[in-house]
This record gives structure tokens, C-alpha cells and sequence, in this order.
């Protein structure tokens, strides 16, 4: 048929063939300019990444705040503000060499002194997880402008896990010096040396960061603003995402019950990807403090009472998978992980809860129920009240009639790690790179630390566990240090000072026009410097 086309006809259709094949690969080139729209949800209360680690708080400020590293897709640290280090022999010391030619957004030049000041006065004493993860960094020696010396009391191979902007923000020591780091004035505009400026924060609706024209990469960003919106009906998100208002959105901002059908729009694409080092656990923390939860037999009868399987199926509609202990299986290539604990997804599980119940001496009463509690909603998201509503209905037909409480995010944060006024709580906790950097400070005695958030609120104070995280974090034989986190998990679970639910699968749906907004293991939790929209 081709053959039939006279000479003219042919060329134009040669042509048109080359501008299509032109314009394919102008798509796949980077392009500069445009506004990136992102649902980050619910509204953070700060953006001082410094010292709250709440999952609102990183996809704005890690856009502002850069690390000393990031991490490749082998979960392996790649040079960020450090462009080298090297570990001594005996593990005390990391000597970072730094990136020369960095300015903060201040116009400061970045040196050795702001790492030592953002550590040593910052991170160490306002970071929620400094105590455990900083807890043996003794010391910071900066003999030139572009070194910093650490020293250690005690190894801690851990660390080169939590450099990242998200784990360890480096902050302006110009902009923080003689001032309390948790009242300073750039908590909500924040200043570092990240690819973005922050722009302007309209309560109740968006941040706005600005593109950074001295960012020290060459020709990036890409992205001239990125804007996180915030949008509390969940329906209105996804409808965002539908017409192209929204072109990004992290976390499973979007329900779970959405996903399956915006999956099904050309014009959107979703990944799980980019979170690699995050391993979520959704739980039900208990106030010790508050009888009936001090009597471990009642903690054990909630953990029989629920279904982990239903609510993969019907409240993350098959995106997870049910929890068996503090560890995510994500450490099961490690060796860190064992399943071979008390299991309570048992076919007799709610006979057994009744009976546990009946021995801690809360009979059921005329009305059916042994006693009553509220349970503290997570506020990331409509899949938490739909769980919460679940759980309710799980917890009556063992005898415990459940309140639902649901607030915004600041007050939920101060009810359960501040003024500690709850019965029971619904977070999600974060495992991380490392048990010592996610896990520790759950349940370690020193951090029940009041007015921190995501730690230790449940009054769990066990020596031996003290003693075997301690031990697990200095331990460098991976067979030891393994048989060291299999006892730990076997005597949490035993303990249970918290329900472990389900292992969170995270998913983000974005607009197909949005490239490379994921492009490690931290996902959300690093910068968009080389995201681009086509235009």
C-alpha cells in the first residue's frame, strides 16, 4: 500500500513519523519549569522535621532540609552534603568529608561548624529518636571547614542508616544559634540547603516551595514550585487526582478503596515503590498506666480478639499483609525477623480471649459488656476510621465496648505523647533502615519521654528487653545480632504492650505526566529535585 503514495504523500508521512519519534523522545528528556501539585495529608503541625518525625512533616520539609547522605536502591548511603567518610577500624570514629560550594537559603555557606551544631545541639536534643539512634555520639571535632569528626562511645554501624534529610535534617547553626531549637523561627519557614525554599504556608490549604536558584546540583531542580495541598475529604482527593488539579500523592493519601479504580485511568499510574525503607506497622498502643491494659492478660485477649486477615481484605483491600510482632518481615533477608512467637491468629482465638478475660477478673456484665475504652483514631486517613470501626465491632463480641475518638493530628499527638489521656491508641509506626533507628524507641524504658511523639507512651518497662536492644545495637555478628532481635520479638509478643495489626503496604498514585518523583528507597522522604511534568 506504501508503494502506492506519491513522492509528496511519502514524505509527509516520513516526516510525521520522525516528529512522532521527536516527540517520544522530547518526553523522555526532562523538562523545565511547572508546579507540582501533591495531597499531603492531614495538615502537618510543624514543619521542623528536627524534632518531630510525624509522616505529614517530611514530604514538606525534606524538600528544605538535605542530610549528610541518601541511599541507593540497595539501601546502600550515597554521598549527599558529605561527599565521602571513612569508619576507623574499631567503629569509634566516621570522619565526613563535606561538599564544598553549598549555601543554606540564607545565603550562609555550609561547613563542618553546622553539622557539629545541628547534631551536638539540634538532633541530640530535641530529635525524638536522638536518645537511641545519636545515644553514643559523644562528639564532634571539625579541624577544617569541610570535616566533621564523630566520635563514639560505642560503635553504632547503625548510623549510616539514618543520615538521610529525613532521619538527620542539617540546619543553619547561623539560624538556630543562641536560640531553643523547639521555639526557633524557622520551625514553620524552614531554611537548609535543600533544592526548594520555602515559599509561604496558607493554614488550611497549602505550603509553597520555591525553586532554589543556587541549589548546589547543577540545573536542578527541575520543578519551578512544588505545592502541598491540603485536602481532608478523601473522596475530593481522589477527585483531584481525576482531573489533573493533583498530580502526586503519597502515603495512601488516596483510600485504599480508590485505588483500584483510579488504577484503571489512563491517565494515572500508581507504584509501591519508594518505600523500601520505611516498613509500616499499624498497631493499637495500650496506657499501662490505665487499668485493665496493666494486666498483661487483657492486652493478650485484644491481640486474639481481632481479625488481621479481614482487615487486609477489607480495609487495605489486599494492600499489606498481617503483623506478627514489632519487626516488620522486611528484615526477614537480614535475619532479624522470626514469625516463631506467640501467635494469636489462632482458630480459637476469641475462646481464648473470653477466658483471658474472665481470669483477669472482668466477667461480663447484664448488658453483655466487661468494661469500657476509647480508642484514639489515627488521623492520617479514612482507611483509620474504617479499621477503628472494625475494631470496635472486634473488640464487643469479647465483652469491650469501644469509644471512638477521632481529632486532628496536633491534638491526637498531645493527648497520647504529651498529657498521656488515653486508653488506646491507633498509630502506624515506622520500622525503618535499622530496629535501632524504628523500633527501639517503642519500648526501651528511656524513651518513655513525655511531650516527644513516637515513642515509648505505653509505660513498657522490661530490663531484660532494655538490655537486649542495647545489645543489639552494638552487635556486629549478623548471626548474633539476629538471635538478639528473635528474643526481643518472642518476649514483646509474649508482653504485648502493643497490637501489632498489619504490615502497611503504601501506595502512591500519580499522574502520568509527573517523572521521576521516585527515585529511591526514601520515596516522599527525599527531595523532588529531579522530578519534571511534561508540559
Amino acid at each position: 500500500m506504501f508503494r502506492r503514495f506519491n513522492a509528496p504523500l511519502r514524505a509527509l508521512f516520513a516526516a510525521a513519523a520522525v516528529a512522532v519519534l521527536a516527540t517520544a523522545a522530547r518526553a523522555q528528556e526532562p523538562q523545565r519549569g511547572g508546579t507540582m501539585v501533591m495531597i499531603v495529608q492531614p495538615e502537618p503541625a510543624t514543619l521542623a522535621s528536627y524534632m518531630s518525625v510525624a509522616g505529614n512533616v517530611c514530604p514538606v520539609a525534606c524538600q528544605v532540609y538535605e542530610g549528610l547522605v541518601s541511599y541507593d536502591w540497595d539501601l546502600k548511603p550515597v554521598p549527599k552534603l558529605a561527599t565521602s567518610w571513612e569508619v576507623s577500624p574499631d567503629g569509634l570514629t566516621v570522619t565526613f568529608h563535606l561538599r564544598d560550594g553549598v549555601t543554606f537559603h540564607n545565603g550562609a555557606k555550609f561547613t563542618s561548624a553546622d553539622v557539629q551544631y545541628s547534631f551536638m545541639e539540634v538532633l541530640k536534643k530535641v530529635h525524638p529518636r536522638a536518645p537511641v539512634v545519636l545515644g553514643d555520639l559523644s562528639a564532634i571535632d571539625t579541624p577544617d571547614p569541610m570535616t566533621a569528626v564523630f566520635h563514639f562511645n560505642h560503635p553504632a554501624p547503625y548510623l549510616m542508616m539514618a543520615l538521610s534529610g529525613y532521619d538527620a535534617p542539617i540546619v543553619s547553626k547561623s539560624a538556630f544559634e543562641n536560640t531553643d531549637p523547639a521555639a526557633n523561627p524557622t520551625a514553620n519557614k524552614p531554611i537548609g540547603t535543600g533544592p526548594f525554599k520555602f515559599g509561604a504556608w496558607e493554614r488550611g490549604q497549602y505550603v509553597r516551595l520555591d525553586r532554589n536558584p543556587n541549589y548546589w546540583q547543577a540545573g536542578l531542580p527541575y520543578l519551578d514550585h512544588i505545592v502541598a495541598r491540603f485536602i481532608p475529604d478523601a473522596s475530593t482527593r481522589s477527585a483531584a487526582l481525576e482531573t489533573g488539579e493533583v498530580q502526586y500523592a503519597a502515603y495512601s493519601s488516596v483510600n485504599y478503596s480508590d485505588v483500584k479504580r483510579l488504577q484503571a485511568n489512563p491517565a494515572l499510574d500508581t507504584t509501591s515503590k519508594g518505600y523500601e525503607m520505611t516498613s509500616g506497622l499499624s498497631e493499637i498502643e495500650m496506657n499501662e498506666h490505665r487499668p485493665p491494659f496493666d494486666k498483661r492478660e487483657v492486652r493478650q485477649a485484644i491481640a486474639y480478639a481481632i481479625d488481621r486477615k479481614f482487615i487486609i481484605d477489607n480495609v487495605q483491600y489486599g494492600f499489606g499483609k498481617p503483623a506478627t510482632g514489632p519487626l516488620s518481615s522486611n528484615f526477614k533477608p537480614s535475619g532479624l525477623y522470626t514469625d516463631e512467637v506467640l501467635r494469636f491468629d489462632v482458630p480459637d482465638r476469641i475462646a481464648i480471649a473470653n477466658k483471658l478475660l474472665d481470669e483477669a477478673g472482668l466477667p461480663r456484665k447484664a448488658d453483655g459488656m466487661r468494661f469500657a475504652a476509647t480508642l484514639e483514631v489515627n488521623s492520617f486517613g479514612q482507611q483509620w476510621m474504617r479499621q477503628a470501626e472494625y475494631l470496635k465491632q472486634a473488640l464487643a463480641a469479647v465483652g469491650i465496648d469501644l469509644t471512638l475518638r477521632s481529632e486532628d493530628t496536633g491534638a491526637w499527638l498531645r493527648r497520647v505523647y504529651t498529657n498521656y489521656d488515653y486508653d488506646m491508641s491507633e498509630p502506624f509506626f515506622n520500622n525503618l533502615a535499622d530496629p535501632v533507628i524504628g523500633v527501639q524507641r517503642q519500648y526501651v524504658t528511656s524513651q518513655i519521654r513525655k511531650g516527644v511523639d513516637f515513642v515509648n507512651n505505653t509505660f513498657y518497662s522490661n530490663k531484660e528487653v532494655d538490655d537486649l536492644f542495647a545489645a543489639g545495637a552494638q552487635e556486629v555478628d549478623p548471626v548474633k545480632r539476629a538471635d538478639i532481635y528473635h528474643r526481643i520479638q518472642k518476649i514483646l509478643v509474649t508482653d504485648s504492650p502493643v497490637i501489632w495489626l498489619s504490615e502497611v503496604q503504601y501506595v502512591t498514585v500519580f499522574n502520568r505526566k509527573l517523572h521521576d518523583a521516585t527515585t529511591g528507597p526514601l520515596g516522599t522522604y527525599s527531595a523532588f529535585e529531579r522530578a519534571w511534568i511534561e508540559h
